[in-house]
């Protein structure tokens, strides 16, 4: 072990809970001022330590910069797995993750219906934008002008009795999602199947991806599928810590 590399790293690890003082610092390493100074020089060259006056010393932005980009390089189709793969287990119905890409949904991951009767999706497939529960939880948390210019050219073609087919009554539906924490697909994009959706955040609490659950309405009425929503919301809570979100 290199003692000071240790030493260092200790240090970091103290200022982690607070500015300190050179004394405290030295105290801490259990070594002379001097060499405090010289590791704490070291630290500061790269950003990782900051003075704070002529008596203190913070932690400085190297590390947030480092944090950030270890939190956007986690893969969500890997991190969400075990929540997800859970609660395909324990209530056998069809899970989907989906993401936001350039205009489109996409389902990047899937865990199959342990029942008889299951759906066709796959992954890769794109998701209707204007009747499915992962699309509106998607396009829920997207900044106005990125949303707006969706809005501008989306179709809304009725593909069942219950479809949202118009701009104003799709918007409503994205603000019932936003302030629902949830969004629900009730046979809008298949008459023989409805869904529930969930948000998956990401360290600044942006949506990364959604989580869905759909089945068939001959397993389970809405009512029945709602009765789900509990364990939809703690699986997608479980993904979001996994890809880096804390609760406020």
């Amino acid at each position: 072990m290199s003692q000071s590399l240790d030493r260092a790293l200790t240090l970091v690890s103290q200022l982690a809970t607070g500015p300190k003082t050179l004394d405290e610092l030295s105290g801490v390493i259990g070594v002379h001022k001097s060499t405090t100074l010289r590791l704490l020089r070291t630290l500061e060259s790269h950003r990782f330590v900051q003075r704070d006056g002529v008596h203190h010393y913070r932690l400085g932005t190297a590390l947030f910069d480092l944090a950030n980009l270890a939190l956007e390089e986690r893969d969500v189709r890997r991190a969400a797995e075990p929540a997800l793969r859970d609660l395909n287990a324990r209530l056998g119905h069809t899970v989907h993750l989906a993401s936001y890409e350039d205009g489109e949904v996409i389902y990047i991951d899937k865990y199959e219906s342990r029942h008889q009767m299951r759906m066709y999706s796959r992954i890769g497939r794109r998701a209707p934008l204007h009747c499915t529960a992962v699309a509106k939880i998607l396009l829920a948390d997207l900044p106005a002008p990125a949303l707006q210019k969706i809005m501008a050219t989306m179709e809304f073609p009725r593909l069942t009795a219950n479809t949202i087919t118009g701009p104003a009554a799709y918007l409503a539906e994205l603000d019932r999602v936003r302030t629902n924490g949830y969004a629900v697909d009730n046979a809008e994009h298949e008459d023989f199947i409805h869904c529930i959706g969930a948000p998956i955040k990401g360290s600044r609490g942006e949506v990364l991806a959604a989580v869905s659950m759909s089945v068939p309405k001959v397993l389970l009425d809405f009512d029945g599928l709602l009765s789900h929503l509990p364990d939809l919301l703690a699986t997608a809570e479980a993904a979001s810590l996994e890809c880096g979100y804390v609760p406020r």
